[in-house]
C-alpha cells in the first residue's frame, strides 16, 4: 500500500460513512462504471456543488476496485450486491460485482491536499510526482523504475512488463486552479499534465474524476477532450447519486424519529431548510451535508459555509453588472429570474454577464436552475444571501433597507403601524425600478428586505400552506418569550383585507402543527396586513393579535 497508489485512504473513509446512522446507499453508480472498464467510455469527470457527496462518490469507487484491502463486507450489504444489479451488469454483458471487487490497482489522488508552506505550482506537483513513483518502485521493483522518467513512461513501462493496468480516482481535479499562486501558465501546465498522464494511455483501465467546474471551462483545445463530463444542471445521467431525493430523506428522518429523543423539527422543515435543487432531469435534491449535520445535531442551521469561490462570486453582484442587484431583490423574495446557464462559462474571474455570474452562482450551489430559471433554493441559502446583504454596504439601497429592518421588526411587535409605513415608503422612494409595485412580486420583495433582520430571531417562511389557503409569510420564533406573526399582503387594496383573509383562512392553524407534528408554537400570534395604494403610492398597516 502507498500515499497514492493502492491506498487504504480511500477504503477507511468509505467504511466510516457507510458505518454511519444517516448513510444513504449509493452503489449503483458503480454498476454505472463497470461496463465502461478498458473502453473508448472508460473517462468519466462529474462535477458538482459543494458539498454533493463528490468525495464520498470518489472515496467509495478507490474502495470497490481498489487491491488495498477487503471490502467485501461492506459491499455485499448494499445495492451493488442485490439482484437488480447483478441483471443490469449481466444485460451490460458484464460479470457479477464479486469479478470487479477488490480487483484492480487503483491511483487514488485528492487535488485539494498540499504540500507544507507550498507556494508554486512546481512544488505542488513534484509533490505528488515523487510519492506516485515511489509507490510504484515499491509495488513493482522487478520493473526496476528511475524516478528520472515521467509518470506516464514510468506507468507504461509497468504495463509492458507485466500487464498491469489501473484504475484513477481523481478527487478535486479543479482545486489546483484556486490556489491562490497558480498562474495562467501553471493552469496550461496543469491541463498538458493531465493529458499527459491519461489520454491515450492503455494502462488506464478507468478514469473517475470529480470537481466543482467542468473540464472545458478551462481546457480550450483537445487535451482532455476524451472525458464524458456530467454536470448537474445540464445533463440527467448519475444526477441520482449526488444529493438526496425526497425518498432518501423521507428514510433519514424515519430514522431521526426512532433514534432521536426530543425530537426538535418536522419533515417539512427538513425540506425549507435544506430542499430545492433540481437536477437537469427536473428532479428536487436536497443538500446532502446539511441533512446529514441536522439529523445528527438535531438542530436546523446553516451548514452551507463559504469559502473563497462564494466570496469570489459575490464579488460581482456588488459590483452590480447588469443591474444585478434589482434581481437580488426578487431572488430574496423567492422569485425565479430569467437566465442563460452557460455549463462553461462559470470562470471565477472573468464574469462579464449576469447570465455568466448566474452560471457560475449554479456550479456552486449559490442558486438552483430550472425551466429557465433561477433560484435561491432553500432556508439554508436565504441565511447565507441575508447575511451578506446586511454586511455589504457595497449593496447600495440593498444593504440601507437591511439594515432599516431591526426598526420594521420592532415596530410591528409594538404595533407601531406609522412607523411600519414611514420605512415602506422610504423602500419606495428608493431609484429602484423594482419599486414600481405593480403586483404583489415587487411588494413581497421590499417586506423580505425590510424585515430581513427578523431572520436573527425567526425562522421566516414564504408562500407556506396555512390553513385554508398559502400564507405570504409565516415568522416562527426561534425563543418561546417572543411572537410569532402572520403577514399578508395586498396590492390596491386595504390592510384590513389582508387581514381578514389570515382569519378567515384559519393560518394560525399552521403554528399547531399537522397532524402528529410537534406544535410549533403555543405562545401569542398577531396579525399583519400590508397593503399598497398604486395610485397615492401609500402604504397602509395593521397588526392584531389573533
Amino acid at each position: 500500500m502507498g500515499l497514492y497508489l493502492n491506498s487504504r485512504v480511500p477504503f477507511d473513509s468509505y467504511r466510516a460513512i457507510a458505518s454511519e446512522r444517516y448513510f444513504v446507499d449509493k452503489t449503483a453508480l458503480i454498476a454505472e462504471l463497470i461496463p465502461a472498464l478498458g473502453t473508448s467510455q472508460r473517462f468519466f469527470c462529474l462535477t458538482r456543488p459543494r458539498r454533493f457527496g463528490k468525495s464520498v462518490m470518489a472515496n467509495m469507487i478507490g474502495a470497490f476496485f481498489g487491491k488495498a484491502m477487503d471490502s467485501g463486507e461492506i459491499f455485499g450489504k448494499l445495492q451493488i450486491a442485490s439482484p437488480e444489479i447483478a441483471v443490469k451488469l449481466e444485460k451490460n454483458s458484464c460479470k457479477g460485482y464479486l469479478e470487479y471487487l477488490n480487483h484492480y490497482d487503483v491511483i487514488y489522488i485528492d487535488f485539494s491536499r498540499m504540500p507544507e508552506n507550498c507556494r508554486s505550482y512546481d512544488t505542488y506537483i513534484n509533490w505528488i510526482l515523487q510519492d506516485l513513483k515511489t509507490d510504484l518502485s515499491e509495488c513493482f521493483p522487478e520493473c526496476k523504475i528511475d524516478p528520472a522518467h515521467s509518470i506516464w513512461n514510468i506507468l507504461s513501462l509497468v504495463y509492458q512488463k507485466t500487464g498491469h493496468r489501473f484504475v484513477f480516482v481523481l478527487d478535486e481535479w479543479d482545486a489546483v486552479f484556486h490556489m491562490n499562486f497558480i498562474t495562467d501558465p501553471d493552469r496550461k501546465e496543469y491541463l498538458l499534465f493531465l493529458k499527459s498522464l491519461l489520454k491515450d494511455n492503455i494502462y488506464a483501465e478507468l478514469v473517475y474524476m470529480t470537481g466543482i467546474l467542468p473540464i472545458a471551462k478551462y481546457s480550450e483545445g483537445s487535451e482532455l477532450n476524451m472525458f464524458l463530463e456530467y454536470h448537474m444542471a445540464t445533463t440527467e445521467r448519475f444526477s441520482e447519486y449526488f444529493g438526496f431525493s425526497n425518498l432518501e430523506v423521507d428514510r433519514l428522518y424515519d430514522i431521526y424519529q426512532q433514534t432521536t429523543d426530543p425530537v426538535r423539527f418536522t419533515r417539512g422543515d427538513l425540506r425549507t431548510w435544506y430542499d430545492g435543487y433540481y437536477t437537469a432531469g427536473g428532479e428536487r435534491m436536497y443538500n446532502p451535508r446539511s441533512i446529514v449535520c441536522a439529523l445528527t445535531n438535531n438542530q436546523l442551521h446553516n451548514y452551507w459555509t463559504s469559502s473563497g469561490i462564494y466570496d469570489s462570486v459575490f464579488s460581482y453582484i456588488k459590483n452590480d453588472i447588469d443591474n444585478i442587484q434589482d434581481d437580488l431583490a426578487l431572488l430574496f423574495a423567492g422569485e425565479g429570474i430569467p437566465a442563460d446557464i452557460q455549463e462553461y462559462a462559470a470562470i471565477s474571474m472573468q464574469l462579464e454577464t449576469k447570465d455568466e455570474i448566474y452560471s457560475a452562482m449554479v456550479t456552486y450551489g449559490l442558486l438552483t436552475y430550472k425551466d429557465g430559471l433561477v433560484y435561491i433554493p432553500n432556508q439554508e441559502l436565504m441565511d447565507s444571501f441575508a447575511a451578506m446583504m446586511k454586511k455589504e454596504k457595497s449593496l447600495g439601497y440593498i444593504y440601507n433597507l437591511a439594515n432599516a429592518s431591526k426598526k420594521m421588526l420592532h415596530a410591528t411587535l409594538t404595533g407601531n403601524t406609522q412607523e411600519m409605513a414611514m420605512i415602506l415608503k422610504y423602500a419606495h422612494d428608493t431609484e429602484s425600478p423594482i419599486f414600481s409595485y405593480n403586483s404583489e412580486i415587487e411588494l413581497s420583495a421590499i417586506v423580505n428586505l425590510v424585515y430581513l433582520a427578523a431572520r436573527d430571531s425567526y425562522h421566516v417562511e414564504r408562500e407556506d400552506k396555512a390553513g385554508e389557503g398559502f400564507v405570504d409569510f409565516i415568522f416562527y420564533p426561534v425563543r418561546k418569550n417572543m411572537d410569532a406573526f402572520i403577514l399578508e399582503l395586498k396590492v390596491g387594496r386595504t390592510p384590513e383585507d389582508a387581514i381578514r383573509q389570515i382569519r378567515d383562512k384559519k393560518y394560525a392553524l399552521r403554528f399547531h402543527g399537522k397532524l402528529g407534528e410537534t406544535p410549533k408554537y403555543t405562545g401569542r400570534i398577531l396579525a399583519v396586513g400590508i397593503s399598497y395604494d398604486k395610485k397615492t403610492k401609500e402604504h397602509f398597516c395593521k397588526v392584531e393579535e389573533l
